[in-house]
């Protein structure tokens, strides 16, 4: 039976980000390290083509899957890796390129973002949601952003969800501007978002996915 939508989906969703930061706070380091691991591994055997690819992650806030290991290798093999800063209100977000040594400063929410670095548009995207739904909504921190830079880009990048099992919710209720997941990573597998929602495959069928989406699409798109 379907589930009732509430009658004030933005005061139901504000309670659900506090429920669900709440949860995803309260797990141990030794946990968070063992799982973003276990992330890191999923997306190295499920996504190998990510390294040819400019990648769009995010820097690890409020217990959030922390991609910067997993950007370390994407570079040594030739991949390029961009974080996002808000750059005016209202705005997508812009791509700044990002390396190890780069310069960094305070952005919005003073989460770091790159000092001088060229603007990317990215190919693939790893984006970590507040919560998640069995559907591949997401739901984020209620900013709207992601939902806006997903909206202005062309050809559609690789859409990637990276969150724990925690972070899992029955449905976010989506509305016609929240964009769909392509896939959803959790420390318990890879899942393929399809008509019938969430769909759990092992690597070499996301590989196989992976390549056609990126054929489909027209990716990597070129940069200048």
């Amino acid at each position: 039976m379907p589930i009732e939508a509430p009658t004030d989906l933005a005061e139901w969703r504000k309670q659900q980000r506090r429920i669900l930061l709440a949860r995803r706070l309260s797990i141990s380091f030794e946990d968070r390290v063992r799982w973003s691991q276990t992330i890191a591994l999923f997306l190295q055997q499920g996504f190998p083509l990510l390294s040819r690819m400019a990648v769009g992650f995010c820097w690890p806030y409020k217990g959030e899957y922390d991609a910067r290991p997993l950007m370390r290798i994407l570079l040594s093999q030739g991949g390029r890796a961009a974080l996002p800063a808000v750059h005016a209100k209202g705005e997508p977000l812009q791509f700044r390129e990002w390396t190890p040594g780069a310069a960094m400063k305070p952005g919005a929410l003073g989460i770091p973002v790159p000092e001088g670095t060229r603007v990317l548009v990215p190919d693939a995207l790893l984006i970590p949601p507040v919560g998640f739904g069995e559907k591949g909504g997401r739901l984020g921190y209620g900013g709207g952003y992601f939902d806006r830079t997903l909206a202005s880009l062309s050809p559609q990048p690789l859409k990637i969800g990276v969150a724990f099992e925690v972070s899992r919710m029955p449905t976010i209720f989506p509305q016609p501007h929240d964009v769909l997941m392509d896939f959803i990573i959790t420390e318990a597998g890879i899942h393929a978002v399809g008509l019938d929602g969430l769909r759990v495959i092992d690597p070499a069928e996301c590989a196989r996915m992976e390549a056609r989406i990126i054929q489909e699409r027209g990716l990597p798109r070129a940069q200048a």
